[in-house]
């Protein structure tokens, strides 16, 4: 079986062959690690189906009102179970993580009260959410005022600067665990329990609501095992395996979740409404998937930083450091690399391969993004896919990938449109 000619075969050089070679050797014992924290998530999820009693009748659909749909309060109870919160809720209605977000929020923050992010700058699409730039319906357009707290030099908490800032109109806490389109670092769970536990210290009433999208299955814990009262996602993200076509969660508190619902349907309609339309058996088979899904990413993931740290970029996190999401950010230092880098990810795509993306105005940003994506499910960030904001420093951000070895060929045909492009030699690959 001669592996290097069907990479040949779709246009990957020997020389960008036999430099990933090079670098995957290496890489053997982080990917044992990768795998045994698979294994375990996966029997994580699998106890919590089973102990929730999943059936062939949760996988019916349902229309209109969608009352009495078993499925979806099964499927509520398998993520409440996974993430041992009080409640959730999973809904196909949650069109995405910005969603999620923002029904968590709305539903948790009255005229007067203020939000808090001790992370710094919130990830672009909420800042028109909460009204840091302007827009219809933002939270501050409803008397909702926001305060930040910018991470200290190194990437850390200024607890200081957090302490001085928490006051008697705070409510809620946004803590986003991803560095989003920052090349700050991703933080741990652990870290955010550190945090959580320091701002309820100070005022044991504020609600911690953690933004999980990219990170869920990376630790063997979520933030929910931390203190977290309301832990957010996107099923078209991690949890969903990649079969979720839609949908988006939010598990926690009893309280902090049944206001959720009212706000996602209606007051008074809660949780008892919204109908499945026959996607069950997909977020099902997607969560339980999910684990191994994100341990492809994974890899690819380390196998991206591996190979343009070796050629001298900035990369975050380093090859070298542990992970505590699937975004791999690369600083390109151009907009002809950032281009080149999303060309070869679309030419790795299954779906619309042919297909040359360019950088747009792309709304709820504030400069041009360029996306490189070719999934089954428009939006998925769990395939893979690449993009980021044409600004300086012209960094790119890497992630997803259903299975590794996908993965590992998006990763080796970013580089093949580099050195096409003569922004990478091939005497370096070489060296």
């Amino acid at each position: 079986m001669n592996t290097e000619k069907m990479y040949k075969e779709v246009g990957i050089s020997h020389e960008v062959y036999a430099f990933g070679e090079k670098i995957l050797a290496g890489l053997r014992e982080r990917f044992e690690e990768i795998d045994r924290r698979a294994e375990y998530n996966q029997t994580k999820v699998l106890d919590a189906m089973q102990k929730n009693r999943v059936n062939a009748t949760c996988f019916a659909a349902t229309t209109g009102y969608g009352y009495d749909d078993v499925g979806r309060t099964t499927l509520e109870k398998v993520y409440a179970s996974c993430f041992h919160t009080e409640a959730a809720l999973v809904r196909p209605q949650i069109t995405c993580g910005t969603h999620a977000l923002t029904v968590a929020l709305s539903a948790n923050l009255l005229p007067g009260d203020e939000l808090l992010s001790p992370v710094g700058r919130p990830y672009d699409t909420l800042e028109e959410v909460i009204g840091i730039r302007p827009s219809p319906c933002s939270l501050m357009e409803y008397g909702v005022t926001y305060r930040q707290v910018d991470l200290l030099p190194d990437g850390s908490f200024d607890y200081d600067g957090i302490a001085a800032a928490i006051n008697e109109k705070t409510k809620v806490v946004t803590i986003q665990r991803s560095k989003g389109y920052q090349t700050r670092p991703s933080f741990s769970v652990k870290q955010i329990g550190e945090l959580i536990a320091f701002v309820k210290k100070i005022k044991p009433s504020l609600i911690c609501m953690v933004d999980n999208c990219y990170g869920e299955f990376v630790e063997e814990i979520e933030p929910s095992d931390v203190g977290a009262d309301m832990t957010v996602g996107s099923l078209i993200k991690n949890p969903g395996g990649g079969l979720a076509p839609v949908g988006g969660y939010i598990c926690g508190t009893e309280e902090c979740v049944s206001r959720c619902a009212f706000r996602l349907s209606a007051p008074g309609l809660g949780q008892e409404v919204g109908a499945n339309l026959g996607i069950m058996p997909a977020l099902y088979q997607g969560f339980f998937f999910a684990p191994t899904v994100v341990a492809g990413a994974l890899k690819g993931a380390v196998f991206a930083a591996n190979i343009y740290e070796r050629l001298g970029y900035h990369v975050v996190p380093t090859g070298s450091e542990s992970r505590h999401d699937i975004i791999q950010a690369v600083e390109l230092g151009s907009r002809e690399a950032m281009v080149a880098f999303c060309a070869g990810i679309q030419a790795a795509a299954p779906v619309d391969s042919y297909v040359t993306p360019e950088p747009w105005a792309m709304p709820g940003y504030d400069a041009e993004v360029i996306m490189a994506a070719g999934a089954f499910v428009q939006g998925s960030s769990i395939e893979l896919s690449a993009d980021g904001p044409i600004r300086e420093p012209y960094a790119v951000y890497f992630q997803g990938g259903l299975t590794w070895y996908h993965a590992k060929m998006g990763i080796l045909m970013s580089l093949q449109k580099m050195v096409d492009a003569g922004l990478v030699s091939i005497d370096k690959l070489q060296a």
